[in-house]
């Protein structure tokens, strides 16, 4: 029998998961930080080049030419990414217990994880536009895959476990 931990068991703290508060929490804010750093650093004085620059991992050049329907596109893209993202921790976390308990260090290695994949796989595999990016741009994005991708996913997933 488990030891009594703050008034339950520690084997009840991943009793009542609930996976649909824990992904969409954490995709969303993940998101909404991720959406509002990138137009804040790469596009502040025209933001819908933004989700347009998203959707043309789909659409190509084509994107920047679609007005706002193709702005909408990538908004819709960049939230799936994001929810995707928080789904594949929930369901890691699932069979690999530390994840939640040890939520701060696993979301931000998570977070460098998510970087690279986005980096490494999902845009080279992609039709939007391979640009040269300063390699300052580079690091300060991988900082804030830390903080506004990996630790919110852990955190939501961390919240939504116990």
């Amino acid at each position: 029998m488990a030891t009594s931990v703050a008034g339950g068991s520690a084997a009840s703290s991943f009793a009542r998961p609930r996976p649909f508060p824990a992904i969409f929490v954490g995709g969303l804010i993940v998101g909404v930080l991720d959406l509002a750093y990138a137009i804040l650093v790469y596009s502040p004085k025209k933001p819908i080049l933004i989700p347009q620059t998203i959707a043309s991992g789909v659409l190509g050049m084509r994107s920047y030419s679609g007005g706002t329907q193709t702005a909408a596109l990538g908004v819709v893209l960049h939230f799936v990414i994001a929810l995707g993202a928080a789904t594949v921790y929930y369901l890691a976390s699932r069979k690999l217990t530390f994840l939640v308990s040890r939520a701060v260090v696993c979301g931000l290695v998570y977070g460098a994880l998510v970087y690279l994949f986005m980096h490494v796989v999902v845009l080279p595999l992609s039709a939007a536009p391979h640009r040269h990016t300063p390699f300052i741009y580079k690091a300060t994005e991988f900082v804030e895959h830390w903080f506004c991708v990996g630790l919110p996913i852990a955190l939501s997933v961390r919240r939504y476990s116990r």
